[in-house]
């Protein structure tokens, strides 16, 4: 497939799909387009398009979707517990986390995990001195989610694309 005019298919199909869903495209005006939407949006959008490092180590990324899943599922649960429980309870906390991964594209990658991850919310990473601004919704140890997200997702992350 020629990346200059699809640079990124994935995202071509999921901008066709959407589209088709929020339309409700049931002309075939409506499918041309949301066709034409999937093949410009890319290629508008390109420049801003990170390069991601290289995934070395494909079985890994299934385990660590795995585990992120296991985690989603899990402190869902956790922080639905803690909210309906009494609130003084909380200890909410701003945490920095040195990171090891030097890479825009995987820090940014990081920062999502541990966004989708109920009770955490990355604000920030900082690119000059490689560190993650975390705010967690109840972290009475704030050295142990640093060590948490490091073993849980940072390690993993460095293990599948080698850096």
């Amino acid at each position: 497939m020629n990346r200059r005019l699809l640079p990124h298919p994935l995202l071509s199909l999921t901008v066709f799909l959407l589209w088709a869903v929020i339309s409700n495209a049931a002309s075939s005006g409506l499918l041309l387009l949301g066709g034409l939407l999937a093949f410009v949006v890319p290629l508008l959008t390109r420049p801003f398009w990170p390069a991601p490092p290289r995934l070395i180590r494909p079985w890994l990324a299934l385990r660590f979707c795995a585990v992120f899943a296991a985690d989603v599922f899990t402190a869902n649960w956790r922080v639905a517990w803690r909210v309906i429980g009494p609130l003084h309870r909380l200890s909410p906390a701003f945490v920095e986390v040195p990171l090891e991964i030097h890479d825009p594209f995987l820090a940014t990658l990081l920062a999502s995990v541990v966004s989708l991850t109920p009770g955490t919310v990355a604000i920030d990473v900082d690119r000059q001195r490689w560190v993650m601004l975390v705010h967690a919704l109840d972290a009475p140890d704030p050295q142990a989610l640093v060590q948490e997200i490091k073993a849980r997702y940072e390690l993993p992350l460095k293990e599948m694309f080698a850096c």
